[in-house]
């Protein structure tokens, strides 16, 4: 499979309608209190680094976005189309994330996902994330599962 994960702004085409499944599949499992979809076009640029999987012709497939905090960075907006799962695109999108937030010498990586999304709660957890209390703005919510990761940032 010919892909490409690249750095690229968040109105870059074709990433609308990737964000729009998005959004339309966490409103199919959590009730929207629970449902914490950022605009990303609310994020300064400085903060933001969204990167995009595209295929051979070119359509964003897949997407996931790291916004810079002090002292440490989030994942936000971890989505991987449906006729593309299976295939290792989220943990090298996470992998990529991960290599930007090393760059940026952030020592940890935090994230929110849902309970019901089983495959992702695997990945994180194989790729090394721990489970955690609510952080940032969040709450506790059933709706909720919060994770971390330490990261070794180059010297």
């Amino acid at each position: 499979m010919n892909l490409s994960i690249t750095l690229e702004r968040h109105d870059a085409p074709g990433v609308a309608a990737l964000i729009a499944d998005l959004d339309a599949y966490q409103r199919t499992l959590y009730p929207a209190e629970s449902c914490y979809l950022l605009d990303l076009s609310s994020v300064p640029e400085p903060q933001l680094r969204f990167a995009v999987a595209r295929n051979a012709a070119d359509e964003a497939v897949a997407c996931g976005a790291l916004v810079i905090y002090p002292g440490y960075g989030e994942l936000k907006r971890m989505f991987v189309r449906a006729d593309q799962r299976g295939l290792g695109l989220a943990k090298q999108l996470l992998q990529r994330l991960e290599a930007e937030a090393r760059h940026a010498q952030l020592p940890l990586l935090r994230l929110e996902t849902g309970p019901l999304q089983h495959e992702a709660l695997g990945l994180y957890e194989r790729l090394g994330y721990q489970r955690r209390g609510p952080f940032g703005d969040y709450r506790e919510d059933p709706f909720s599962v919060f994770m971390e990761k330490a990261l070794a940032v180059p010297v």
